[in-house]
């Protein structure tokens, strides 16, 4: 279905955000920044999966407005190339802490038994998990559409991990459909320029981008696999094991402030656009401005979260994702591998409404 990201106004009569925006919504200067992460006393590593773009503007906005440092944090964030490879730094000791694919994790998990990272924020409460296509290349909202076409991702994309399954659920028949391995950076201008007529990608913000590259707008079909019956949960804030045991403390700190940045870049994107320019010199404001408020509105404050607050899981959800993934493909140990996730860290759920 054709795609508009939510006005910033709209986002805001749908919310109760007035008392948020006099948390401050400048731009903090970099020797505002240098000043705040100088108060840190425990130093956090925090991993990306992906590069400097709107899905990490909270991260950087508790950065740069010094929430990491008002709980006593010096977090140095680093962008990443991929759930796997992130999740294998912080089980590596080389970070912390990190922001990716919970379902990866789970996965992970139950593939390394000495692993002991947990998800401690759900970020993504619903995934954004998508084949975006075009009309006319003969895509539908209809997944047997994607029959008989030829469909493009990269090799680390988190919505192709998911392929086995929404398959499955779709009763699609994928020998009639070819699927070529491509690098990230062109698999946007090959849908664009028609050489491919679907591709695997984060639903909301990818969307943005093609109409960015001149794709008509109602001619862009986002096939979200939330809506084709996969139940997942998405990104969260993953922790390792040994900050767990040793700074329990800076990990409620860590989750308050990031739960400072979504509240800060929910009010106003546009700011949030901001801090990722500082870090990535070809991105485009308005683009990522557009890319972060329909991430909000589509993936981040749903209507469980507006009802139940931000960061936590629905337990019942929660068995019945895990039962889907092992649908794909079964567990070693499902039990560990469903121990993933845990809201000992998280704020009062009075804290987390928005």
């Amino acid at each position: 279905m054709p795609i508009a990201s939510p006005s910033r106004s709209s986002m805001l009569s749908r919310r109760r955000f007035g008392q948020l925006a006099m948390m401050g919504m400048a731009v903090a200067g970099f020797t505002g920044i240098h000043a705040a992460r100088a108060q840190g006393s425990t130093a956090i590593r925090f991993a990306l999966d992906r590069r400097f773009d709107a899905l990490a503007a909270p991260f950087l906005a508790a950065q740069d407005k010094g929430y990491f440092g008002a709980e006593g944090l010096d977090v140095v964030i680093e962008p990443g190339n991929g759930a796997r490879a992130m999740l294998q730094r912080l089980a590596s000791g080389a970070q912390d802490a990190g922001f990716g694919d919970i379902n990866a994790l789970i996965r992970f998990r139950d593939e390394n038994p000495n692993a002991d990272l947990k998800a401690v924020m759900i970020v993504h409460d619903r995934p954004g998990y998508a084949l975006i296509g075009r009309k006319s290349r003969g895509i539908t909202t209809a997944p047997t559409s994607l029959e008989g076409r030829k469909l493009g991702t990269a090799s680390i994309d988190a919505s192709f991990a998911q392929w086995p399954l929404f398959k499955s659920l779709n009763k699609i028949d994928d020998s009639k459909i070819r699927i070529e391995t491509i690098g990230l950076p062109v698999r946007e201008p090959m849908l664009a320029s028609g050489e491919i007529d679907a591709l695997f990608a984060f639903g909301a913000s990818t969307a943005v981008s093609l109409r960015a590259r001149g794709v008509p707008a109602d001619d862009i079909v986002l096939m979200d696999m939330a809506e084709h019956g996969l139940l997942l949960y998405g990104s969260a804030v993953i922790v390792s094991g040994k900050l767990i045991a040793s700074k329990p403390d800076a990990v409620r700190g860590l989750v308050r402030a990031v739960m400072r940045g979504i509240r800060d870049v929910a009010v106003n994107p546009g700011a949030g656009a901001q801090f990722v320019l500082r870090r990535n010199e070809s991105a485009q404001i308005e683009v990522e401005r557009d890319k972060l408020a329909a991430v909000i509105e589509r993936n981040v404050l749903t209507p469980y979260v507006r009802a139940h607050g931000l960061g936590g899981i629905d337990r019942e959800r929660w068995a019945q994702a895990l039962g889907q993934l092992a649908q794909a493909s079964a567990f070693r140990d499902k039990g560990r591998a469903g121990d993933a996730f845990t809201d000992a860290y998280l704020p009062p759920a009075s804290e987390r409404m928005f």
